[in-house]
């Protein structure tokens, strides 16, 4: 069987449901030299020009949010082997380092973002797409403590653009695009049967890789 490497996988689900924590443990399972994880959230568009206060007041949680083409050009090329340069995003100043993050040749890519889904041509490029399905108002608990310790974000701005932004952006376009997942992982990262069965369909798709490439085999005592 030829098919394309490396194996890429979609995780994707509202912000703080549990997409990061799966993919993680994707990378703690396979390990690192095997899988590198990509976040959609590092192709946010540079907003450099223009001063904090108006970076602030952007809807992060639309789709013209993100360079989609960036990460899609990123993709291409290390489907044909080449190295990329990816952007790191400061989410607490709401603009792109100057630093990037160098990223080669792995047997399986896994995206992770909020976005991923609704946009075809990324889609396309998915060899399994995974949807986590966490109730609203856990998420909001998680980006609660995430936003404040982590991106010194003050409670009242957290609520805030969760009631004007990203809870109404789920509902349009995050949540409908589930119907394009391969499997809808309820309770996050800690569904041991979802990363179980997750972790079968890679091996049977890096067992395809080995049979066309120099793959090494994936340690089952991980």
């Amino acid at each position: 069987m030829n098919r394309k490497s490396p194996i890429i996988i979609g995780i994707s689900g509202a912000s703080a449901s549990g997409k990061s924590l799966l993919a993680n443990t994707i990378v703690n399972e396979l390990g690192t030299d095997q899988v590198v994880v990509i976040s959609e959230d590092s192709y946010y568009k540079d907003h450099s020009n223009i001063p904090f206060e108006q970076r602030a007041q952007i809807n992060y949680d639309h789709p013209d949010s993100i360079d989609h083409q960036l990460l899609y050009q990123h993709l291409m090329e290390l489907q044909m082997g080449k190295t990329v340069e990816v952007p790191i995003y400061n989410h607490a100043m709401h603009l792109r380092e100057r630093e990037t993050r160098r990223i080669g040749q792995h047997a399986i890519i896994v995206l992770e973002g909020i976005l991923l889904f609704v946009e075809k041509q990324l889609r396309e490029l998915m060899d399994i797409r995974i949807f986590m399905e966490t109730a609203l108002d856990i998420c909001l608990i998680r980006r609660l403590k995430r936003d404040i310790k982590e991106r010194g974000r003050t409670l009242d701005s957290v609520l805030k653009q969760y009631e004007e932004t990203v809870r109404p952006m789920y509902l349009q376009f995050i949540d409908p695009s589930k119907r394009y997942a391969d499997l809808i992982v309820p309770r996050g990262g800690g569904n041991r049967i979802a990363i179980d069965m997750i972790k079968a369909k890679m091996r049977e798709l890096l067992g395809d890789l080995r049979n066309n490439a120099s793959i090494p085999p994936v340690d089952d005592k991980r």
